[in-house]
């Protein structure tokens, strides 16, 4: 893992998670899983903590700096104790219903930040089965970042390896400056480094904007243009679309990656398309069923893009940026809408809007972090509407995982909400499987389960469309016909040919020795006839 002491200062994207979280909006990622057979509290903490050597920022907490001049950074918790980490509740009955009910609560609450920002809870369920509720904050890791933490927890087999029982080492805490002037200073030329480097950032993106638009000057400046003018327009509000105050409430349900795959190999696109598609029209079902005319009306997704080009998908921290797509609801034919989705993806992956949005968070990063953490807790309630929803689709390992032995059956992910955005929707691609999570306020969305049977419904849609296509295109092949060999106990009729007159000239014959004309060829058997013309068109 490449998250250790080594860089212990927040980048800007890190901290503004931390400065816009406020009461009833906490910002935490999280999943859900269910294991086979029982996992032991007292095992699962000693398992767990064999492991954070290979996750440093696991013992560390977020301290502020001094003055909040500078950006936070993360310190190695003195007091860290395991059992505040990982602890276990006990359900009445062990049902999904039940556990759903406990992973809304946990995620509601804010996490302590005198202590590292995470904690694993353990629920008993029925048929013996265990459930596996991870809370991480946004501060920390990312949807990538969290997949990989997780890898590094869990193990490829189910014959783990012994537990470890050597104490981990921790880094003292630096010690604090002696008097409030050197604070100041500290926090001052923290403050300018960070301003530096993000200066530096923004004009590298800049330049590397500037190379490709002149490399490819045909399209960039209209395309450009398009994406700027619909990031400024404000979406139109659905019915979910109301500030966030609290608790939250969770949904999910599941398909099968090889359809998603299936759909995709005959439509075209790609998976994350298939799934932006089945969300669409999920969400049409939804805010139709609340009373909404979906005649020109239209769903602005915000979809998360991994900015990490080659770096590690386990390095802790935010490396994303923002790409809007503004997708019908009228639209009611689910292959059309695969289409008007893989094209518009297309489009904004061509204009760069992700990395124009990247300069836009970098121009914001060169305010100073006191004004953030100041106005952040304001901005977050604001009634501002620049998306209806977020959609992100993560991909995790396509094998089994283990934990201590036990096999993970399934995975929701859990994505916060906030603002305006009273429901988002997170992906989960493991073990062939898209698990599909449905975060709400219950106030924006008392019927949030409703989104479950909509997706459901949503995909057999799409899905029989594009079997429709499939076995149009198996239809549409011409097919070879085989010739009817006549068996040899049926007789066959004999076909009398027509009789031919040679006329022969005799005088031409002596004069110019050639040969007498051949008689003329009878026409070919109707049989035959089919088989030539479609030799001839294969």
């Amino acid at each position: 893992m490449t998250n250790g002491a080594g860089n212990n200062s927040f980048s800007w994207g890190d901290a503004l998670f931390l400065h816009v979280e406020r009461p009833g909006q906490p910002l935490n990622i999280a999943g859900v899983s269910m294991f086979e057979g029982e996992i032991k509290l007292a095992d699962l903490r000693a398992f767990i903590e064999s492991k954070l050597s290979l996750i440093p920022r696991y013992r560390q907490r977020a301290v502020a700096s001094p003055f909040d001049l500078g950006l936070p950074s993360w310190e190695f918790d003195p007091q860290f104790d395991i059992q505040n980490h990982v602890r276990e509740v006990t359900l009445k009955y062990g049902t999904e219903n039940e556990l759903k009910a406990l992973a809304g609560k946990i995620v509601s609450e804010s996490l302590d930040r005198q202590r590292p920002l995470w904690d694993f809870t353990l629920a008993r369920l029925k048929g013996g089965r265990t459930g596996f509720i991870v809370r991480i904050h946004h501060c920390l890791a990312d949807g990538i970042a969290g997949v990989g933490a997780m890898n590094v927890i869990m193990d490829a087999s189910p014959n783990p390896p012994p537990i470890s029982r050597k104490k981990t080492k921790v880094e003292p805490p630096p010690p604090p400056p002696k008097d409030a002037g050197a604070a100041f200073l500290d926090g001052l030329a923290k403050s300018y480094l960070s301003l530096v480097n993000e200066v530096a950032t923004l004009h590298s993106g800049l330049l590397n904007m500037a190379e490709q638009a002149v490399a490819n000057p045909t399209d960039v400046p209209a395309e450009l243009l398009g994406v700027m003018s619909e990031l400024a327009t404000p979406a139109e509000p659905l019915p979910f679309n109301v500030i966030c105050k609290g608790p939250q409430k969770f949904a999910w349900t599941e398909v099968p990656l090889a359809d998603i795959k299936a759909i995709k190999n005959t439509c075209g696109g790609t998976v994350n398309d298939v799934v932006l598609t089945t969300v669409t029209l999920a969400f049409g079902r939804y805010v139709e069923q609340r009373g909404v005319d979906l005649k020109g009306r239209s769903l602005r997704v915000v979809v998360p893009v991994n900015v990490r080009g080659n770096g590690s998908a386990t390095e802790l921290g935010n490396q994303i940026s923002f790409v809007p797509v503004p997708l019908p609801l009228d639209l009611r034919d689910p292959v059309k809408l695969l289409a008007v989705v893989t094209e518009r993806v297309e489009f904004l992956k061509r204009a760069r809007a992700a990395e124009f949005v990247g300069l836009f968070g970098g121009l914001l990063a060169t305010l100073p972090n006191a004004f953030w953490k100041n106005i952040g807790p304001v901005v977050s309630q604001l009634p501002l509407s620049l998306c209806n929803t977020i959609c992100t689709n993560v991909p995790g390992p396509q094998v089994p995982l283990y934990l201590m032995g036990h096999k993970m059956l399934c995975w929701y992910p859990w994505v916060p909400i906030g603002g305006l955005m009273g429901i988002n929707c997170a992906i989960l691609t493991y073990n062939g499987t898209a698990f599909f999570g449905f975060t709400g306020d219950v106030h924006a969305a008392p019927d949030l389960k409703r989104l479950e049977k909509f997706v459901d419904e949503s995909f057999a849609e799409l899905r029989a469309g594009a079997g429709a296509i499939a076995e149009a295109e198996v239809g549409a092949k011409p097919q070879r016909q085989k010739r009817v060999r006549p068996n040899g106990k049926i007789p066959v009729a004999k076909i009398p040919l027509a009789k031919t007159r040679t006329v022969r000239k005799k005088s031409s014959r002596k004069a110019s020795g050639a040969k007498p004309e051949a008689p003329v060829t009878p026409p070919a058997s109707s049989e035959q006839e089919p088989e030539k013309s479609l030799a001839a068109g294969a």
